[in-house]
């Protein structure tokens, strides 16, 4: 029997003996002992059950070692909750008592670690490790500094009995094993510890096999799926082209700027244009933001944020007020500016997802902006449509292009101002000339250049070729 189904056998088996024992107390039905039995049951829940942690963070080593894997987990004892930890002195004592604690400790480690970790080999899923050692351990212990120090401590002898220990701030260690056929193979994990806390921080660090060295550092908050722990270059780019696409699609910030951008222009060989801008634009900031280039200070966030609802009331206004229509060229100046404000902005969701790329850090991101153009693709192939049945048996052209932009800019125009007041909250001090900021402006001055020329290719070199051969008969 695996350890999770011994762990669970034994706790279904304790709970059906307490049954029978309240049922042989009860049968004298005395109110007196009724009433003892009622307040020593409602006692007993309170110190079994406690609430959900607000926080919990676990710290995780993975290594690849011949034909095993060995997976080193540190979990706060607190975030493990209905467990029944023996106590020192009373009941109502916080002291665990260590020379009993081995089995609730083993049960814990498998009801709340071992069932909720899944390690793919190859993707194949391997069988159901073995619990091959847990500890108590100490707040302050430092031993999970390293792996080998982790596994060291995990293979040593265990705190003395007599040790003064807080079981609500104490942590339990995990050495699980499993097997495997090669250490070579590409191994991918799916943690779900969520559940451990209303928020659930997990650092995994992947050993390289044959060493003690950290090759790959996970940093990630709740459920994060299947991490892929060495992504081969077409699992990157599959991942990061659905991340993307699902990104344009929940993000209302581009969308609605789209949907202004394009109303007086329906034309495929115009939307293409704004599309093939907005898309290039993208491109430049996503890739300079996953090399650095992009400010980490706390104000960038909001500063996006508010640039890119100023940006749509500017575009909702300009369609207002236009009596014929703009005119193509500005307005894919327009998507250009734009689309290098929102590529920032889409970088920050980028940032938290890029560490799962692996050694194919561009692919990830050149695949991400493919999933993000083809998002708004999508849109606009069900947008441009709908348009032009609304315009036609619905409402004049003219009319129901003031009412539209009418409406983004309404609703653009409150997230400038609530944007515009968390921006406010932030003190911005002047920059101190020192060498930090010198690199980093000529960082942005080569970016600018970079945005520049390609501006220049697309619409100064390639649209003149592209507009005399459409005037050719």
């Amino acid at each position: 029997m695996s350890p999770g189904r011994e762990g669970k056998g034994l706790r279904a088996e304790g709970w059906k003996s307490r049954s029978r024992w309240a049922k042989t107390a009860l049968s004298p039905e005395p109110l007196a002992l009724l009433i003892a039995l009622l307040a020593a049951f409602s006692g007993a829940a309170r110190l079994v059950a406690h609430d959900i942690p607000n926080e919990v963070s676990i710290h995780a080593y993975i290594k690849p070692d011949g034909q095993r894997l060995r997976l080193v987990v540190r979990v706060p004892l607190v975030a493990m909750r209905d467990m029944d930890y023996p106590r020192r002195g009373t009941i109502n004592s916080g002291l665990l008592d260590l020379s009993k604690a081995e089995r609730t400790l083993r049960d814990a480690a498998t009801l709340w670690v071992a069932d909720d970790i899944e390690v793919y080999e190859d993707n194949v899923r391997l069988a159901y490790p073995t619990v091959t050692e847990v500890r108590a351990a100490l707040p302050a212990d430092r031993a999970f500094d390293s792996y080998d120090a982790a596994v060291a401590h995990l293979t040593s002898a265990p705190l003395p009995d007599d040790t003064e220990f807080l079981w609500t701030q104490g942590m339990l260690d995990v050495l699980f094993e499993y097997p495997i056929h090669s250490d070579q193979s590409r191994f991918s994990v799916r943690p779900k510890l969520a559940r451990l806390g209303l928020r659930t921080n997990t650092s995994l660090r992947v050993v390289a096999a044959g060493s003690g060295e950290v090759s790959r550092t996970f940093e990630f908050a709740g459920d994060p799926g299947l991490v892929r722990l060495d992504p081969r270059w077409s699992q990157a780019v599959s991942e990061f082209v659905a991340r993307g696409l699902s990104h344009a699609l929940d993000s209302l910030d581009p969308l609605l700027l789209l949907v202004c951008l394009v109303i007086p222009f329906r034309r495929v060989d115009a939307v293409a244009a704004i599309v093939t801008s907005f898309a290039v634009a993208l491109s430049i900031t996503l890739i300079a933001s996953a090399y650095g280039f992009a400010p980490d200070q706390l104000w960038f966030p909001p500063l996006i944020g508010t640039l890119m609802a100023a940006a749509v009331v500017y575009v909702a206004l300009e369609n207002i007020v236009n009596i014929v229509a703009p005119k193509l060229e500005r307005r894919w100046l327009l998507t250009f500016g734009f689309g290098l404000i929102q590529g920032f902005g889409f970088s920050l969701g980028l940032r938290q997802v890029l560490q799962f790329a692996g050694t194919h850090a561009l692919t990830a991101v050149l695949s991400f902006d493919a999933g993000i153009v083809a998002g708004l693709l999508l849109v606009l192939m069900l947008l441009i449509p709908a348009l032009d049945a609304l315009f036609r048996f619905v409402v004049a052209e003219r009319v129901g292009a003031i009412i539209l932009s009418a409406l983004a800019a309404h609703t653009a125009w409150h997230w400038l101002i609530d944007r515009g007041d968390v921006l406010r909250q932030y003190r911005f001090a002047r920059p101190a000339l020192d060498l930090a900021f010198w690199i980093a402006a000529m960082r942005w001055a080569m970016l600018a250049v970079i945005a520049a020329g390609l501006y220049w290719l697309i619409f100064s070199v390639l649209r003149p070729s592209t507009a005399s051969r459409s005037s050719t008969p």
